[in-house]
């Protein structure tokens, strides 16, 4: 099966072969003209001279006056007919002449033509004069030409004719080759210069993180192009200047927030029912978590928090060790050291949403660290009732919970999720979540090994 053939993806090659593709059909369309003009010229050129000829010599015999003794007579005017039927004919110029004859008002006439080749060693080419003879060997062939005379035998010609059509098609792909490199060069040249800056644009909107040094784009190339890196350089101004807006309405709100919170949790302690008592503190304690989470899931844009070299084993058996020093059933397999790139804090907190959801749900959860040359993956694996299919996606988004209950132990606004993905796609990774053959859920944090390099 024959593959499709790739489109070019650059704009110079997407350009270079609009142009080819056109200077190819405007050949193509010359070509065909080229070739019909001279064809037209060719017919011109045997049918004038046959039908003028054929009607001198029958009225010059009807008048008695050409004479036998003429050689170019005599070599015209044959007995017998010297086109061989077999050979290759050329059956346009016999019809263009019959139908030239019928206009002059002579009857219906046999007309045979027949292309023949012809060498140097041909004993009329020394007949035919400096000029016809090196014309003839030129062509290569020459076409002969039979008219019937009635009662007189045939009227012959010949003239040169080309062997083949060769010569023009060499001569217009010459052509072509010579235009697609005065053309094609130029254009190739011009069309890079003005991709080169809409490619340092593209890879500039690529790598562009709010809170890193961007270093603006020099405007150059066309109009055109100098304004869309002049939008984009004042688009990138705007966005770092809303998120820093934002950042600093968010760290006024979780102020705002957390100030009355903590009072409220001050006044608590005089509250005398100890149930009571422990109910509010629990839901102080909720509501801080879940100001946490949305205002870590706001700024995760820009992160504060640098990344250093991190232990990614030692770093996951942390997490595991707090979640043990509270009592939940979570064991790690022991792994050997793997040195990567990573903001501690926020990796810590993505590996610690996933342990803690498998907690809630299961009871219990398994963590292993596999790594391949490529990639490193956390495994969370757990035994409780595992995700719906049709649901698998739809946990990843904020405020989505499959459980309702709004249950304490199995409490929160659908934000663990989230925040984990999120961190983890900030690292250069992704988190995969898959129902297991034996029952449970198992969820994979990959991360590239070469992440922050």
């Amino acid at each position: 099966m024959i593959g499709r053939v790739p489109w070019p993806r650059s704009l110079a090659s997407q350009i270079a072969l609009l142009i080819a593709m056109a200077l190819l059909a405007a050949q193509l369309v010359n070509f065909a003209m080229i070739y019909q003009g001279r064809n037209q010229l060719r017919l011109q050129t045997v049918v004038a001279p046959a039908v003028t000829r054929y009607v001198d010599t029958v009225e010059r015999l009807a008048h008695g006056t050409l004479p036998d003794q003429d050689p170019r007579a005599r070599a015209q005017l044959r007995a017998d007919n010297p086109v061989d039927p077999r050979g290759p004919h050329r059956p346009e110029i016999e019809r263009a002449i019959i139908a030239g004859l019928q206009e002059t008002g002579v009857g219906p006439v046999r007309v045979q033509t027949e292309v023949r080749p012809i060498n140097a060693n041909d004993p009329r080419i020394r007949h035919f004069g400096r000029h016809r003879s090196a014309h003839f060997l030129r062509m290569g062939a020459e076409l002969i030409v039979a008219m019937q005379i009635p009662g007189r035998g045939w009227l012959v010609m010949t003239t040169p004719w080309p062997r083949s059509d060769s010569g023009i098609v060499s001569h217009l792909l010459a052509q072509t080759l010579i235009l697609y490199a005065i053309i094609l060069i130029p254009v190739l040249w011009g069309a890079r210069q003005i991709s080169r800056p809409l490619q340092q644009l593209a890879k500039a909107a690529r790598e562009f993180r709010p809170g890193q040094d961007n270093v603006e784009i020099i405007e150059r190339g066309p109009p055109d192009v100098r304004a869309v890196i002049g939008a984009y350089n004042a688009l990138r101004l705007r966005v770092t200047a809303m998120l820093e807006e934002k950042d600093r309405m968010l760290g006024a709100i979780g102020h705002d927030l957390r100030t009355p919170l903590a009072a409220l949790r001050v006044r608590i302690e005089s509250v005398d029912d100890e149930s009571d008592r422990a109910r509010m503190i629990d839901t102080i304690e909720e509501m801080n978590r879940t100001l946490d989470d949305i205002l870590s899931l706001a700024r995760l844009g820009r992160p504060s928090e640098a990344k250093v070299d991190v232990d990614l084993a030692a770093l996951v058996d942390a997490v595991v060790e707090d979640f043990r020093d509270i009592g939940s059933n979570v064991t790690f397999a022991e792994s050997d050291r793997l040195t990567m790139q990573l903001r501690p804090s926020l990796m810590r907190r993505a590996v610690r949403n996933l342990i803690e959801n498998a907690v809630k749900y299961a009871g219990a959860a398994s963590v292993s660290l596999d790594r391949t040359a490529d990639t490193a993956t956390i495994i969370i694996t757990d035994n409780g009732p595992g995700i719906p299919e049709a649901q698998m996606q739809a946990v990843f988004d904020p405020f989505t919970r499959l459980e309702t209950s709004r249950n304490r132990d199995t409490g929160g606004i659908g934000l663990g999720l989230a925040l984990a993905q999120a961190i983890v796609r900030e690292a250069g990774g992704q988190i995969t979540i898959a129902n297991r053959p034996e029952g449970g859920l198992a969820a994979k944090i990959t991360l590239p090994r070469n992440v922050g390099n």
